[in-house]
């Protein structure tokens, strides 16, 4: 069984998502803030046996990166080191916008919903990437997924 874990890099938050033991569906699981993002993760790798990390890359809309994709990348490269995980980079444009829509519709007050937000949006990084996974000739070369390698492996 392989376990994965969904990144949604922001400045302030950071959500989280995790996937099931099959490595099939994503589910939202925790918003934490930068500073506690390596121990959590730890916690998280060793807890689920996770191996994999799924990174989301904040690009423009013709997919050139900016500042906020630099963040991503010096993230994942952190986690990648001190965490001792692969790491995989999924274009997240639009997820943040298709949780907020996603809770909008599911009647969660404003309030919930900024709390929720981030978390979601890391299922949906997740999920994106669980779905490339399965999708048939999709092995290699997947749109918008990057792979990269851990200082481990």
């Amino acid at each position: 069984m392989t376990r994965y874990v969904g990144v949604d890099y922001g400045t302030r938050r950071i959500g989280l998502a995790i996937s099931d033991g099959l490595g099939l569906t994503a589910r939202p699981l925790d918003v934490v803030g930068r500073k506690e993002l390596l121990p959590t993760l730890s916690r998280v790798v060793s807890e689920y046996g996770v191996d994999t990390v799924v990174v989301g890359l904040p690009t423009g809309l013709g997919g050139d990166e900016g500042v906020s994709a630099l963040g991503a990348r010096n993230l994942g490269a952190e986690i990648a080191e001190r965490v001792g995980v692969s790491v995989v980079y999924v274009d997240e444009r639009f997820t943040s916008r298709m949780a907020e829509s996603a809770l909008l519709e599911s009647g969660m007050r404003r309030r919930g919903r900024k709390e929720t937000v981030d978390k979601v949006a890391a299922a949906i990084i997740l999920q994106t990437y669980l779905d490339s996974l399965s999708s048939p000739g999709n092995s290699d070369g997947v749109p918008g997924v990057e792979e990269t390698e851990s200082d481990d492996s």
